[in-house]
């Protein structure tokens, strides 16, 4: 019963960021993740959530060094078993495209490339902020009692970095268990022109 009341509380409290945070939604994408990456911590939900809310334009400097890091990324990376897109988050505004759809000859560098520069200009700012963002995140893994390896101590320094809109790498766990290579793009533009070359 108590746990009933507590994450009715939740649904209700968010409500009050303009509907903007659906509580189910944010719990289904952790549980997702959770379930498909096992080996996640606080710290990769941070930076999928993240990605959702800000795009990729806080990862673009300029076009050059972007085709310079992707074409080195590119020759550097060994064979993968990643899928070719997933999205980020719950809302579904932004989606990864790996590398190696671009490494399987389904899409080209350069298609990646282009879609991911553009897609770091397409986003709108936000209604809800970034900290009020993650702080419902929290709530929810809590309220849920969601296990995560390392909770505790990421927290603090998730939230400090939450309060700075600052983005966060991978951690070493998720790192060392599915070595990820991608770029993030804007859901309609994927959806135009990368994955009629991906089905």
């Amino acid at each position: 019963m108590r746990k009933l009341l507590l994450i009715l509380a939740l649904a209700c409290s968010f409500s009050l960021f303009g509907q903007s945070i659906d509580t189910v939604a944010v719990r289904s994408a952790i549980e997702r993740q959770l379930a498909t990456y096992p080996e996640s911590t606080l710290q990769d939900i941070y930076k999928s959530f993240y990605q959702e809310h800000f795009g990729p334009g806080h990862i673009i400097s300029d076009t050059a060094s972007a085709r310079r890091y992707l074409m080195r990324e590119l020759s550097e990376m060994g064979k993968t078993a990643s899928p070719y897109v997933e999205p980020t988050g719950s809302q579904g505004d932004y989606v990864r495209v790996y590398l190696s759809a671009v490494a399987d000859s389904r899409i080209t560098a350069e298609q990646l490339l282009d879609a991911f520069v553009r897609s770091a200009n397409s986003r709108q700012k936000p209604v809800v902020s970034w900290m009020e963002k993650w702080e419902a995140i929290v709530s929810i893994i809590q309220a849920n009692k969601m296990e995560l390896e390392g909770f505790e101590t990421d927290l603090p320094l998730l939230t400090e970095a939450a309060q700075n809109d600052q983005a966060v790498h991978h951690s070493r766990r998720y790192n060392e268990a599915y070595h990820p290579h991608y770029r993030i793009v804007e859901r309609n533009i994927f959806e135009i022109e990368l994955k009629p070359s991906l089905k």
